[in-house]
């Protein structure tokens, strides 16, 4: 198994690991501990680099397949038992924990003060988007949000992450916020992450610890995705 840093450290871009599995169908290795955060939640995976002594080989690629977390590398791949450097792209990484960060305060503004859900989402460094369920949406009350999530931002508020018995976290209030819950039945233990004082949500991605680390925002514009569907985006503006 795998020990998972971006889970409990998000700051983590590097560490000393192992090749613990080799699969030349998939052109990728299993290492025994990485930061390389595989995808998933709407994040994009991290990209990066492994190196061993002086070769330096690029990771292109992160997934989960059947409970594996997979590195695709290019070119000849080392043999299992091979120890190495992992290092994440942290500039690329950084970005996504401040998009991510901002758009989970865009999601609780939106729950606290007009209760919709969310139904689908997607993000890149620096800009991203969220569909929720509005019947109806207009440029004073987009520009309405926009200030609001600005205001938690400059709120300096912490995030906090935990990981919980499916039992005791399904217990906390509003924990899932998209439409369809996305939790299979077979995970036993959920990850959350808190925006003290705004939001509080079932997540696996990586994030900032305060959202003063986010910067402003803006939300450059909406769409309409169906009648009661709904697309904000949103963008960092440094």
């Amino acid at each position: 198994m795998t020990d998972l840093l971006y889970m409990t450290d998000a700051y983590a871009g590097t560490c000393e690991a192992m090749i613990t599995t080799v699969s030349q169908e998939l052109q990728a290795v299993e290492l025994d501990r990485t930061p390389f955060f595989p995808g998933g939640g709407c994040q994009p995976c991290d990209l990066g680099q492994l190196s061993i002594s002086e070769n330096v080989l690029p990771v292109d690629k992160v997934w989960r397949e059947s409970g594996v977390i997979w590195h695709r590398v290019p070119g000849e791949l080392p043999p299992a038992g091979t120890p190495l450097t992992a290092r994440i792209d942290w500039q690329r990484r950084y970005a996504l924990m401040r998009t991510h960060t901002a758009l989970h305060v865009l999601c609780g503004v939106i729950w606290r003060d007009y209760q919709a859900q969310v139904t689908g989402g997607n993000m890149e460094p620096g800009q991203g988007r969220l569909d929720f369920e509005f019947e109806s949406l207009h440029q004073d009350l987009v520009a309405e949000i926009e200030r609001k999530v600005n205001v938690e931002i400059s709120a300096a508020r912490d995030i906090r992450t935990q990981v919980l018995p499916r039992e005791t976290a399904f217990q906390i209030p509003d924990l899932i916020r998209t439409r369809i819950n996305l939790l299979p039945d077979g995970i036993t233990h959920v990850r959350t992450v808190e925006i003290v004082g705004l939001d509080l949500q079932a997540d696996g991605g990586t994030h900032v610890a305060n959202t003063r680390e986010v910067g402003p925002v803006r939300v450059p514009g909406y769409q309409s995705k169906g009648r009661i569907n709904k697309r904000i985006r949103l963008e960092l503006l440094a």
